[in-house]
């Protein structure tokens, strides 16, 4: 086995995906999947494009000019700053190549990358994989809400940091970066010359009122963060596998020949029926926010009094049963033996904040499947 692969653990939502089988009586909450689906537009986009000429190319491998032209002004109305479709966007598969692509142009092995504990594996490893070293900085439960350790993340930079990696909100915990969160993060990133690599993916599923903070928006911040964005949440499509990197143009040359060497293109057919979701009527989203944040709530409602952190938005959230007696492998097994609850253990998804916990994915089973979630959890764990 090659050096790279020796801290990279084998993915343990596919063994759980395995175990719990076609059973129908299985709660599914193991995969960040959703069952409330795309936009149409995109799906009759995308038919369309089947017997379409055009869309049956690699060219171009950059992407097509409208879905870059799209993806530009998407962010321009997030973030305020417009982004060159020419030469400051490139559309990727799914947004997991368009982290892989920025770390591989931003950083050399040995060099470090900072990221949150608990943080989504396929980031951490992704680090590992490009031959950096991950650096975790861990939320803290206050108020049974998830907050960075700020004290944390400036002790943590040194001179051979090179990147910050946030995803906000925060993929497995929910955890919210605020506004203040987003001071000091781009005032290390101005002070250090470090790159921000911003996860987007589900920047737009907050809950509570949150307010919405693209860290573009901060002065100077435009030539230090390069934002990785997808339409696998937002939009529901994830089987599409279209995601994009957006960047000053002093890095996205770079970004892109690791994209072109990494993948060469994506895939023509899929990239028309993004290019139709991110034009689609912000009702279709707004109207998943709502649901997503209704299940959210049900869920919290159903493990009262349970050892359960809420979370901010997203599509799921931790379960400590570390307090139940537990290790999260432990309990993944039980729960689904006992419970028929298909539930992924966080082991090894952060260092603070990982054995301790399980996550429950809630966007894929609606609020009728999910009332005897807590009949189920007691009858696996208590």
């Amino acid at each position: 086995m090659a050096k790279r692969l020796a801290n990279i653990p084998g993915f343990s939502i596919d063994r759980v995906a395995a175990a719990a089988g076609n059973d129908p009586d299985v709660l599914r909450l193991e995969n960040l999947d959703t069952d409330l689906p795309p936009p149409p537009e995109a799906i009759e986009s995308t038919r369309k494009a089947i017997v379409t000429d055009d869309a049956n190319s690699y060219l171009p491998f950059t992407g097509r000019l409208d879905l870059r032209e799209a993806v530009a002004e998407h962010i321009h109305r997030l973030s305020g700053h417009r982004y060159d479709p020419v030469t400051e966007v490139v559309i990727t598969c799914g947004g997991t190549e368009g982290m892989f692509d920025a770390l591989l142009a931003v950083t050399d092995p040995g060099d470090e990358v900072v990221l949150s504990d608990p943080t989504y594996a396929g980031m951490t490893n992704r680090v590992h994989l490009a031959g950096a070293v991950p650096r975790l900085v861990p939320f803290r439960i206050v108020g049974n809400r998830w907050r960075l350790d700020l004290d944390a993340l400036r002790s943590v930079i040194n001179n051979r940091t090179r990147a910050l990696f946030f995803m906000n909100p925060s993929m497995p915990s929910g955890g919210f970066l605020t506004e203040g969160d987003w001071k000091v993060i781009v005032e290390l990133c101005l002070s250090k010359s470090l790159w921000l690599i911003y996860n987007a993916a589900m920047e737009r599923i907050l809950f509570d009122g949150l307010p919405y903070v693209h860290p573009v928006s901060f002065p100077d911040m435009a030539e230090r963060t390069i934002t990785v964005g997808s339409v696998s949440k937002e939009y529901r499509m994830i089987g599409w596998r279209i995601g994009w990197v957006a960047g000053p143009v002093s890095i996205m040359e770079s970004i892109a020949r690791v994209h072109i060497y990494n993948v060469v293109t994506t895939t023509g057919i899929a990239q028309t029926g993004a290019m139709a979701a991110l034009r689609s009527p912000e009702r279709d989203f707004r109207a998943c926010v709502a649901e997503w944040e209704r299940r959210r709530n049900f869920v919290l409602g159903q493990l009262s009094g349970l050892p359960v952190v809420s979370c901010s938005g997203g599509w799921s959230l931790l379960l400590n049963v570390r307090e139940l007696g537990r290790d999260s492998f432990a309990a993944s097994k039980l729960l689904l033996e006992k419970g028929k609850i298909a539930a992924t253990p966080m082991k090894d998804w952060g260092e603070q904040n990982g054995d301790q916990f399980v996550r429950f994915v809630y966007s894929n089973e609606p609020i009728p499947r999910l009332s005897d979630l807590r009949i189920r959890v007691t009858r696996a764990l208590l």
